[in-house]
């Protein structure tokens, strides 16, 4: 995994503990497959740096995903994602989605744009791509 392709999103504004933040999207990226097994995680150094929060922060997020098993370090050698499989419910990814759609629609409204305009482009997005079974 290159750590450039790996991204998280921290929103030091919604009152959700950034560690936590970072657990989930560590998660979200198994699930998806942006992490494969073995893959390397950045150090937390990086990522710290990276993300502009406390390492202290990072370290105890990665010491969380490793108590749940999801990752493991090689001393000396960096923290890698483990073979445990991780699975996210209907309901975590329209969660996700749901906060997505909610920072675009402040976008709009802080752009001026109405409600009108708003559904008319979710609906042009929407028809862009095939739809898929779930």
């Amino acid at each position: 995994m290159d750590e450039a392709n790996l991204h998280f999103r921290i929103d030091t504004s919604g009152g959700v503990p950034i560690y936590l933040q970072l657990i989930e999207q560590v998660k979200y990226h198994i699930a998806n497959g942006v992490l494969e097994p073995g893959d390397e995680l950045p150090s937390v150094r990086s990522l710290a740096e990276r993300n502009l929060v406390n390492p202290n922060t990072v370290a105890r997020a990665y010491m969380e995903l490793e108590r749940e098993g999801v990752i493991y370090k090689r001393r000396g050698r960096g923290t890698y994602v483990s073979e445990q499989k991780v699975e996210m419910t209907l309901d975590q990814k329209v969660e996700i989605i749901r906060e997505l759609l909610e920072k675009a629609v402040i976008e709009g409204r802080q752009l001026g744009v109405s409600t009108t305009q708003l559904r008319m482009t979710l609906e042009q997005t929407l028809k862009k791509f095939p739809r898929r079974r779930l």
